[in-house]
């Protein structure tokens, strides 16, 4: 018999093939998304058979057949597992085929694709009752990937506070809603760093990690929203009452920007970088968190667009160039990752149904370059004439934004169209912390919506902008109550659960 398996729970997994040392018996060849092979478009909608094998019921040296044997086999590994382990799928699944060879099929026992995906997608693993982890196993799960919460909290508040149709109490509810993000920013950063401390090595694993280093960035985006709800919540939109109330505020949040683009711009340099040379990634398995580390200097853009009106004009001025600079650098490297992302459609299809919440992704480059462009014509000073000949003059430079937001607008409901008939086509039956990315995007295209409408001043374009908005944050409370049950229920924060392991 094969080595005693250590205490825990027991995954499938290649490594811990328990016929890994029996050469002198044949077995039958398994599935290959049991080998952490990516997964074949619409693997989980639809189910396999396990491929025939060669050989026949013939008895063995010990009088037994070689079904009996293999039973045998399979019930003496069983029986050697501690108490509280979870029977390893891959033992299930060879216990089935085992069956099937020889005419003993049962057709509720076959193993499905979806059934061994990590990311809260195991069917057999959430029937049969997980053990309870305390809360020190369960923090070495907890990913950057948190950061989506509190992304998605931020940019309600940065919405409720830009609505076209205010009613009386609606500030005072994007303020809470504010406050609530600071705590819960405070929150997610002190059990990362729990995590951290009480696991070592893991901060450089999970910033090297191919799946869940993605989500780094999402530290920063969450940032971005707490700098610009700051400026909208804390500053007067006057600008000459904002210099005069809140110049020390003021000051802060421009110090805060300078940090945030330099912070930024080694992000999407250096993960890349990184990422470049350190990691094979195949096309066929791309995933819009690719785009994540260029996002967080792309926001840079609509930070400006935001703080810039209530600075003084030289510094506003500056902010506006920078902000200009670093939103088309990341729309740029945005526009490269989707012709690849369209490719990898064209070629695999659509995600498994439990990662396609993730292409409302998608939707953000575009959407925030939109509002970045109205925004920051909007901020400049209105006597701005940079040659002094009235060819580049803030007018003229205000049209040119407004043409090109159009433009990237429909970009991005194009993107949303794809995203919202995937998801109605194949709904995610798990939560996972991707379900996020149907909230943050899309309160980007929500905003430059209301921006459109403002610059053309049609009321029918901000009442559309208005329903947009309830449903975006009737989605959040969506989401919000799913992640809530999912940390209840031991779907997220548990080993193989989690972004920190690969599973596309």
């Amino acid at each position: 018999m094969s080595a005693p398996l250590p205490d825990g729970p027991v995954y499938s997994r290649p490594e811990s093939n328990p016929f890994a040392d029996q050469q002198s018996h044949p077995r039958p060849e398994l599935p290959g998304s049991l080998h952490n092979h990516p997964p074949r478009p619409g693997d989980g909608e639809r189910g396999f058979l396990p491929r025939q094998s060669s050989y026949v019921d013939t008895p063995s040296s010990s009088g037994r057949s070689s079904t009996e044997y293999n039973e045998s086999h399979l019930d003496d590994i069983e029986k050697s597992l501690p108490i509280h382990t979870v029977p390893s799928l891959r033992l299930q699944i060879l216990r089935s085929i085992t069956r099937n060879h020889h005419g003993d099929r049962d057709k509720t026992s076959e193993p499905r694709c979806m059934e061994v995906k990590s990311a809260g997608a195991d069917e057999a693993s959430s029937e049969a009752p997980r053990p309870k982890l305390g809360i020190r196993q369960r923090l070495a799960h907890f990913t950057w990937a948190w950061y989506t919460l509190t992304m998605s909290t931020g940019g309600v508040a940065l919405l409720l506070r830009s609505q076209p149709h205010q009613f009386p109490g609606l500030f005072q509810i994007g303020l809470v809603v504010f406050i609530i993000n600071i705590l819960l920013f405070v929150l997610v950063t002190s059990a990362l760093l729990a995590r951290f401390c009480l696991f070592p090595g893991t901060f450089v694993r999970s910033v090297t990690h191919p799946r869940e280093g993605f989500f780094f960035p999402a530290f920063f985006l969450s940032i971005a929203t707490l700098i610009t709800c700051t400026q909208r919540y804390c500053v007067p939109d006057d600008p000459e009452a904002a210099r005069a109330t809140a110049g020390t505020l003021m000051w802060a949040i421009q110090i805060a920007f300078w940090a945030y683009v330099v912070l930024t711009t080694s992000v999407a340099v250096g993960q890349y970088s990184y990422v470049f040379s350190a990691h094979s990634l195949g096309l066929q398995t791309m995933m819009p968190t690719w785009i994540l580390p260029i996002f967080p200097i792309m926001l840079s853009g609509t930070i400006a667009s935001v703080i810039s009106e209530t600075q003084p004009e030289s510094s506003g001025v500056a902010i506006l160039v920078a902000g200009l600079t670093c939103q088309g650098l990341g729309i740029a490297v945005a526009v490269l990752m989707y012709s690849h992302m369209v490719g990898r459609l064209m070629q695999s299809g659509l995600p498994n149904r439990e990662h396609r919440t993730g292409l409302f992704m998608c939707v953000g480059p575009p959407a925030f370059t939109a509002l970045a462009f109205l925004g920051m014509a909007r901020a400049l000073p209105e006597g701005f004439d940079h040659d002094m000949d009235g060819l580049a003059d803030a007018a003229t430079i205000e049209t040119m934004g407004l043409i090109g937001a159009g433009f990237l607008w429909a970009l991005s409901f194009w993107w949303f169209g794809i995203a919202l008939l995937a998801v109605v086509q194949s709904p995610p039956r798990y939560f996972h912390l991707g379900w996020w990315a149907a909230v943050f995007p899309n309160t980007g295209f929500t905003l430059a919506t209301i921006s459109l409408g403002t610059a053309f001043q049609s009321e029918p374009i901000l009442w559309f902008a208005t329903a947009m908005s309830i449903v975006l944050v009737l989605t959040y409370l969506f989401v919000l109550c799913h992640h809530v049950r999912a940390v209840v229920v031991q779907d997220i924060m548990y080993p193989g659960k989690d972004e920190d392991v690969e599973d596309h």
